[in-house]
């Protein structure tokens, strides 16, 4: 099955000029979306995690369902202020300003095998954040994983642990 089938390309979302890969499309296929768990599932495992995290918000949507498949336990890597309880920020460089992203403070434990799910890799640099964020809580980030990649804007490049992904688009 072409998984790519499902993905729904919406041009000019959220702003002009951008072409938006929905994974709505893929979701609400159940056959799809159970082989694209199934092909998540088989890279994932070859990391043998403790925890999957899920990087908001679409990648909450990948981690969670692949953890309960795997029977490992998911949490959450959230935009400032959005978890309740204490919680370990992090503070990152974007094109035009810096962006903040947090974990509970007991999210995962120290050399906890971790990997990083997202539905997308575009530039790598949420990923990339969310990895450095949970090495300075102990975790031991052995991998990521995301559905689609979009391969022109080379995020794999600034990724320093390996990186699955299921489709790439080129432009």
């Amino acid at each position: 099955m072409d998984i790519k089938d499902y993905i729904r390309g919406i041009p000019d979302f959220p702003k002009p000029g951008i072409l938006f890969y929905d994974i709505s499309t893929l979701l609400s296929h159940a056959d799809a979306w159970q082989v694209t768990m199934g092909r998540l599932a088989k890279e994932v495992s070859k990391h043998q995690p403790d925890i999957l995290a899920g990087i908001e918000s679409r990648g909450f949507l990948v981690a969670a369902p692949l953890a309960l498949k795997l029977g490992l336990g998911f949490t959450m890597v959230r935009k400032q202020g959005k978890l309740p309880g204490p919680t370990i920020p992090y503070e990152y460089d974007l094109e035009y300003g810096t962006d903040t992203i947090e974990i509970q403070a007991d999210a995962v434990e120290k050399g906890q095998r971790v990997v990083l799910l997202d539905d997308l890799l575009a530039t790598g640099g949420t990923m990339q954040a969310a990895a450095k964020l949970m090495r300075q809580v102990g975790a031991n980030v052995v991998g990521s994983a995301c559905i689609i990649e979009l391969s022109f804007l080379k995020g794999r490049d600034r990724l320093d642990m390996p990186c699955s992904t299921l489709v790439a688009y080129d432009e």
